[in-house]
């Protein structure tokens, strides 16, 4: 991409789980006194995403892709995610809010996959994905390993120490761990 040509990736953070092994917002809580979804987007603009969108319940003053039904899923996330974003992007990176340890260069590897987009093994989010090769059959009540296989996305291996960023917390004693490990508390 040229310095002048139009920054065409977005991102789409999935918010809408609710949260029942973490017992809280997971989305609201604090991460080295910086909310999660902060975290995340500034993981994402750091990644270089020009659109981010959350999808899920919650207002977290970004543009949001409800839910179509109460706890619908992360496909239904990423289906409204990517009507929310538009057409013009050619890659989208799908990012979960409960992975706010990530760093940057865990994204850049998905990123700088050739192909239609990149997951790690054994693990669907984060995914970098062209729009383009997301199914067109996609339904709500997909996993996500299902559109990385259906996509065709290059699946990396993972890094022994970035497992647990990538993995993300859903529960208290994992949250615990990836704060230490992080440095945040």
């Amino acid at each position: 991409m040229s310095d002048n040509a139009p920054n065409r990736l977005g991102a789409i953070i999935l918010t809408g789980g609710a949260s029942r092994r973490m017992g809280t917002d997971k989305a609201l809580q604090l991460w080295g006194g910086v909310r999660a979804i902060d975290r995340v987007v500034t993981l994402a603009q750091g990644a270089g995403a020009a659109r981010i969108v959350t999808a899920g319940e919650g207002d977290f003053g970004l543009p949001r892709a409800p839910d179509p039904a109460p706890f619908s899923g992360p496909a239904a996330g990423i289906l409204a995610g990517l009507a929310l974003l538009g057409e013009e992007l050619t890659q989208v990176l799908i990012l979960a809010v409960d992975a706010p340890t990530l760093r940057v260069e865990d994204l850049t590897r998905l990123l700088a996959a050739a192909g239609p987009g990149a997951a790690f093994e054994g693990f669907p989010v984060p995914m970098a994905i062209d729009p383009a090769a997301v199914p067109t059959d996609l339904r709500q009540d997909w996993p996500l390993r299902r559109i990385v296989e259906r996509a065709g996305l290059a699946q990396l291996a993972v890094a022994a120490d970035a497992a647990d960023r990538i993995r993300g917390a859903n529960t208290p004693e994992e949250r615990a761990r990836l704060l230490r490990a992080a440095g945040l508390g």
